[in-house]
């Protein structure tokens, strides 16, 4: 679904304004919520989210553990976030717990105490933490559906939002009853891909409101959760217009290949075997723009700011050019989803009209999901496209002699040119070469071309002449 219009003062804000798009505007107030999920999936720490940024004097929150885990524990871990403020206890945010009135009196008791704590602190938000737990205390099934009935019954009479947190992981939606009582269903989960882990949020139900579906990725951090909504841009040609300028790749001989240049606002691919120059090409445009006083990005994860700089002066380029912001990270633990938020923010801030990716293969990687990457790579792709912001992405091939294809991910086929850059054997020697295979909606030369590597840049040669080796 697509999120619309929301009425906020009907809503509850968790704190994350990209948390609150994907719930279109926040949770509706006053219903039940259930936030299930595995063990460490951050349950405890989405719901303290809430009631610290909601809680006030006038309208309190109460946080009740039950028997799942000790109220001790999730105090000592609850002040290590951000969002945690000591000044709030007894004021504005009450902790109880339940522990001993279930051992004591059963659910009878939770009834009780929680009909107390409604009538005495009128809460604004209510979490019990955890709900699921309390399921053992029932005599037969009959039993815990009426004291559902009961626990609701008295929660509709009041103005209180209401978390249900439990490990429901794996139970489906018509089987267990609270899912049919509960207004919103979050579920938090983990999915692992060989020896990496994302995390995922999903919204299960949302009652009277739109939301954004799929599985959008999070991080737990000292500010709770940090949320990427799953960014799919639908096939849209409004707001893409007609730009007809042509920009320089930074290499004469190039642009005359090209017809003068890349289009602005377009995409180029640029692939080929480790070495061959595919980095080299993309600076070579990125500086070309910063000359022009186009601020350009690049973004890396081959290359740390040593290795960058070390690279750059040897072509007389420099890291600390105001022109060219460097934004390396780290491929290990990468999360495409909060990579490509990184990406947006760091344009958006810079201004920036060239973008260097460097490489995809790094962002495939870390994504899990091919048709992930697919949608994220399209996602920025037509963003860019309708910001007029031209881009460069690198791609590493597997063959050194007698590549076969360019792209393992379907990206060629979304660029608006294609360059390839080979090895080619001729005689004893090995010779680099450069071939544009495709630019859309303009004409382009079709040679082989060869060029070397020296302390100018790239140096495009004349064309090959005669029978190659590809092998």
């Amino acid at each position: 679904m697509n999120a619309g219009p929301a009425d906020e003062s009907a809503r509850l804000p968790s704190g994350s304004g990209r948390l609150d798009t994907v719930l279109g505007g926040g949770l509706p107030r006053h219903g039940i919520i259930l936030l299930i999920g595995q063990p460490g999936s951050g349950k405890t720490i989405l719901a303290q989210q809430y009631v610290f940024h909601n809680a006030t004097v006038e309208a309190p929150a109460v946080y009740m553990s039950t028997v799942s885990e000790p109220l001790e524990k999730i105090l000592r871990y609850g002040q290590s976030l951000r969002y945690f403020d000591p000044a709030a206890l007894g004021r504005s945010v009450f902790y109880e717990d339940l522990g001993q009135i279930i051992n004591d009196d059963g659910l009878p008791g939770v009834l009780a105490r929680l009909t107390e704590l409604l009538q005495r602190r009128r809460p604004s938000v209510l979490v019990i933490d955890s709900f699921k737990a309390l399921q053992v205390y029932a005599g037969d099934p009959g039993d815990y559906r009426r004291f559902l009935h009961e626990v609701a019954g008295r929660l509709s009479a009041t103005p209180t939002t209401t978390f249900w947190v439990g490990e429901y992981d794996g139970v489906r939606l018509s089987e267990a009853p609270e899912f049919a009582v509960a207004d919103a269903i979050m579920a938090l989960g983990t999915h692992r891909d060989s020896v990496r882990e994302t995390r995922f949020l999903q919204v299960l139900k949302l009652r009277g409101s739109t939301f954004l579906s799929g599985a959008h990725a999070y991080r737990l951090s000292p500010s709770g959760l940090e949320v990427f909504p799953r960014l799919v841009d639908p096939l849209n040609t409004v707001g893409y217009g007609q730009d007809s300028e042509r920009i320089s790749s930074g290499i004469e001989a190039l642009d005359l290949m090209l017809t003068d240049g890349y289009w602005r606002g377009a995409s180029t691919l640029v692939a080929g075997p480790s070495g061959a120059g595919k980095t080299l090409l993309g600076l070579h445009f990125v500086y070309a723009g910063a000359q022009r006083g186009e601020t350009g990005v690049i973004a890396t994860f081959q290359e740390n700011p040593v290795q960058m700089e070390h690279i750059l002066q040897g072509f007389s380029w420099s890291i600390d050019d105001p022109g060219v912001e460097l934004m390396y990270r780290t491929p290990n633990d990468l999360y495409l989803d909060e990579w490509v938020y990184d990406l947006l923010a760091t344009v958006e801030r810079t201004g920036a009209r060239r973008v260097l990716i460097d490489s995809l293969g790094d962002l495939r990687a870390s994504s899990g999901d091919e048709q992930r990457f697919h949608e994220y790579m399209y996602s920025i792709l037509q963003r860019f496209a309708r910001a007029h912001i031209s881009a460069i992405f690198t791609q590493e091939v597997p063959e050194l002699f007698g590549i076969t294809r360019v792209s393992e991910y379907g990206i060629s086929r979304l660029s608006d040119n294609v360059l390839l850059l080979q090895f080619l054997r001729r005689d004893s020697e090995i010779k680099r070469a450069m071939t544009v295979l495709k630019t859309r909606g303009s004409a382009h030369q079709q040679q082989i071309r060869e060029f070397e590597i020296t302390r100018a840049g790239i140096t495009l040669g004349g064309r090959f002449q005669g029978d190659l080796s590809l092998s």
